[in-house]
């Protein structure tokens, strides 16, 4: 059964165009591709990754952050209580007021103390802005060094600047080293992210966050065994852009430089729209759908594949919308406001952005914590 099941999995019409065969992509003398057998070493760069990024925190983002005033949280002493402890891990962080009465008893404490152990217990686990910064900063060096790295591998190749040539000689292209590198590294990174999610920040969106790490493990992969390596370095090129504006923004908001904030998030505005909405749907998607079936019938992977650029254009339309409100938003305060800067203002971004951060009661604003975190 396992033998059928890998058969079919690999069986040539999903993966390449008609009348071609794995055969047809060994490697030559000349000629180098990209095989499945190639991502095992994803699995313990990843690792390496993980203590590069700790050595990263430890050296090089605690240090900046304290030079930015940034300091680790003290936490009120917490009293060792066992039964509190024990329900605050199996059941509920936040205890209903029938539970605290029965908890009140059995540890011998008031009711106010129980509620005052909880919210201290809460506090604890609340990541302090030291650690967000650490890892705001780890992410901002990648993004930044992928992306430069990106615009060294490609901005010589003629698939660059012409779209078209991204499928001359398809799928028999051989596979650059700076190609290969650009990919393992970039899901390296993302695999990295997936095996460090459960001690990150937990974030509202913990369960987006998994899907989103291993969709895009799943469509580099793809891409990689189909052999849609010059389209998948202009896509992963695109996004990376828009990111390193985004973690810079972080920085600057666990700093509380609100000026340097602001304008950081202006410019990813501007920098995700051109690049996510524009450039990825007319140019890189565009490229994908028309000029392919130039050179060759449809297949499923073609169809696969473009379906999947779609969802993730319908995700960029979505976040794309988020960041407008916030942007109206903003532009409407500035406008209508005559009082001074220096006076609160009930808004998302006249005021401090740590104070617009943390004003969770409101949808759109959770909506927006949602699609900073997704795409970070």
């Amino acid at each position: 059964m396992f033998n059928t099941v890998y058969e079919w999995f690999w069986w040539d019409r999903i993966w390449l165009p008609v009348n071609l065969t794995w055969a047809d992509l060994e490697d030559r003398e000349d000629r180098v591709y990209a095989k499945a057998s190639h991502l095992y070493v994803i699995v313990p760069y990843a690792f390496a990754f993980l203590l590069v990024r700790y050595l990263f925190e430890r050296w090089v983002a605690t240090p900046l952050a304290v030079s930015s005033g940034i300091r680790q949280r003290v936490h009120l002493k917490l009293e060792a209580n066992p039964i509190l402890e024990r329900y605050y891990t199996t059941q509920s962080r936040n205890p209903a007021q029938d539970d605290i009465g029965g908890l009140s008893k059995k540890s011998s404490l008031s009711e106010r103390q129980v509620e005052r152990w909880f919210r201290r217990r809460r506090s604890q686990d609340r990541p302090g802005v030291l650690k967000k910064f650490r890892e705001a900063s780890w992410r901002f060096a990648f993004y930044l060094a992928a992306f430069i790295g990106g615009i060294v591998a490609l901005y010589d190749k003629e698939w660059f600047y012409d779209t078209r040539e991204v499928w001359t000689g398809f799928p028999k292209q051989s596979m650059l080293p700076s190609q290969y590198w650009y990919y393992i590294l970039e899901m390296s990174f993302y695999g990295s992210l997936l095996f460090s999610i459960t001690f990150d920040v937990k974030r509202k969106d913990f369960r987006e966050q998994i899907i989103h790490h291993l969709a895009t493990l799943v469509l580099l992969s793809f891409s990689w065994c189909a052999n849609y390596i010059r389209i998948g370095t202009l896509v992963m090129l695109v996004h990376d852009a828009s990111d390193v504006l985004l973690e810079s923004a972080k920085l600057f908001n666990y700093a509380k430089r609100e000026k340097a904030c602001k304008v950081l998030f202006v410019l990813f505005a501007v920098v995700f729209m051109v690049t996510r909405l524009i450039i990825f749907p007319f140019w890189l998607i565009y490229c994908t759908w028309v000029y392919p079936i130039q050179h060759y019938p449809a297949f499923f992977g073609y169809y696969f594949f473009n379906v999947m650029l779609v969802v993730l254009l319908c995700l960029h339309v979505f976040w794309a919308y988020l960041i407008l409100c916030m942007i109206r938003k903003f532009i409407f305060d500035i406008t209508s406001s005559k009082s001074s800067l220096l006076e609160p203002v009930d808004s998302y971004f006249t005021p401090n952005l740590c104070t617009y951060f943390r004003l969770t009661q409101n949808h759109l604003y959770k909506s927006l914590l949602l699609f900073i975190h997704f795409m970070s």
